[in-house]
């Protein structure tokens, strides 16, 4: 069996810059894969691409028509074809119905919801040869939602529909569809700045959610990084339309019960 499962395979990854989608274009490119990193900020994209010769940066936002044709002309340009295409890029708002903000309501779904369903839709023709792969990142929030987030526990329950509609409509042209369902990751959207909430806040937070996981501690991007490629291989050719969850056990539930996980899950912004 080859060492490098993805030679001469073109990958486009979306959030490239950071976290998992940082973590699985760096995956791929050791596999032998040519990949396209993609995001709205230049700076992490940038600093991702340095560390492999085979990654390249693209400055697009998925959610708008210039975004999306901006990928696909990087496509175009560069390999000419498709082989996977990992919709990873998301974002967690806090929403409840008491002070409904729906301007941050419409970005979750925008950057959730339709800036994949318009990216996967634009590239399609790319994937120019049998055992295409689109993967897509779901959250475990999408059918184990807590009080405060529903945009985001919402958005992510359409991406596991997505999933399996897009499993059997892109069937006949080989293509599969398949997504992973993290719990809470490590990655730069955990930080007290970026949830907005100080350190001693965030650190009784961490140590009470801790408690709802079964394993006993928050995933590490390499814990789901694996699962994206598997599920891109071509070996498993006989896969699609499944929702994989990888959540360190929280989806089975905790002594102090799944309404702590939520609590605490609110508290601390979503998965990544």
């Amino acid at each position: 069996m080859s060492k490098q499962p993805f030679a001469d395979h073109q990958v486009v990854v979306t959030g490239g810059g950071t976290g998992i989608g940082r973590a699985t274009a760096i995956a791929f490119a050791e596999q032998g894969a040519g990949v396209i990193i993609v995001g709205r900020r230049p700076e992490p994209l940038e600093k991702t691409a340095a560390l492999h010769p085979a990654l390249v940066p693209v400055v697009a936002d998925i959610r708008t028509e210039r975004g999306v044709e901006t990928v696909a002309e990087a496509v175009a340009d560069g390999p000419g074809r498709l082989d996977v295409l990992v919709n990873n890029a998301g974002i967690f708002r806090r929403t409840g119905l008491d002070g409904l903000d729906m301007a941050a309501v419409r970005e979750v779904f925008e950057v959730n919801v339709f800036g994949p369903a318009q990216l996967t839709a634009k590239l399609l023709p790319w994937f120019d040869r049998p055992g295409g792969s689109v993967v897509l990142v779901s959250s475990v929030m999408g059918h184990l939602p807590g009080p405060g987030q529903f945009a985001y526990a919402a958005s992510k329950a359409a991406v596991d529909s997505l999933t399996r509609s897009w499993a059997k409509e892109l069937a006949g042209r080989r293509i599969r569809v398949n997504a992973i369902a993290p719990g809470t990751v490590e990655t730069e959207a955990l930080t007290a700045a970026a949830l907005g909430v100080t350190e001693e806040q965030l650190a009784a937070v961490r140590a009470q959610k801790t408690r709802a996981f079964p394993l006993g501690r928050y995933g590490q991007v390499d814990d789901v990084t694996p699962w994206i490629l598997r599920l891109a291989e071509r070996a498993n050719s006989w896969m699609t339309g499944q929702v994989i969850t990888v959540d360190g056990g929280w989806d089975l539930g905790a002594p102090e019960g799944a309404a702590l996980a939520a609590t605490a899950a609110t508290a601390t912004g979503g998965e990544r």
